[in-house]
């Protein structure tokens, strides 16, 4: 009942409501967190790609090259935080030294979003059940109050962006799961992107990998 009140159009048993859950906006977000990081003396090099690294004793040495000027030169860290998505596997095992036992096997788990024609009669955010991979088809607005539906879970072998239409019956029966009313024909394909996953189909979530 209280859940109803709150959403009226929400179909569900039971509801777990985290007061504190929004949306922010990222962009601004990630300027703040720069602007944080530079005055702790950090530096952000954009357009620059690592072309070699190496392990040495206490430390791990990169040679980097601006893309504009193809000027390189070399950084040394006793630690290095490798978040290169999708190429995260790839340049861990570009560095000399680094044992390829300790490689992890990467999996692709590509998420597809579907935006919905006009206003979603919802003012909160919606998550259903957590599916096993992902979060579930859940509904988030953005600060224009616009809806999107997603990520699924499609694993792939391949980085493709491209949605397969057919993908959006799936979207009507996860979402009518929780708004029934849906209307047919509303949904069409927004946007996808990939995540790269240490699980894969049936296997236990795993998520960092720390290694010293």
């Amino acid at each position: 009942a209280e859940a109803q009140a709150l959403e009226p159009a929400l179909h569900c048993t039971m509801a777990l409501l985290s007061p504190s859950t929004g949306i922010i906006d990222s962009h601004a977000l990630m300027l703040g967190l720069l602007g944080d990081a530079e005055e702790h003396g950090a530096t952000l090099s954009l357009n620059t790609r690592i072309v070699s690294g190496r392990v040495e004793p206490g430390r791990i040495v990169v040679r980097t090259m601006d893309a504009a000027s193809g000027e390189q030169f070399e950084i040394a860290a006793p630690r290095l935080i490798n978040a290169a998505g999708l190429g995260a596997v790839a340049l861990a095992g570009s560095l000399e030294g680094f044992g390829r036992q300790f490689l992890p096997a990467l999996r692709y788990a590509k998420g597809n979003y579907f935006s919905v024609a006009g206003r979603a009669p919802f003012s909160h955010l919606i998550y259903p059940v957590p599916e096993p991979g992902g979060l579930g088809v859940h509904l988030t607005l953005d600060l224009a109050g616009a809806a999107r539906f997603g990520p699924d879970v499609e694993w792939t072998d391949t980085i493709d962006y491209r949605i397969d239409p057919a993908r959006g019956e799936r979207f009507y029966a996860a979402i009518r799961k929780y708004w029934p009313d849906l209307p047919d024909g509303s949904l069409q394909a927004a946007y996808s992107g990939i995540r790269p996953k240490l699980s894969g189909p049936g296997d236990a979530n795993s998520d960092f990998v720390i290694q010293d």
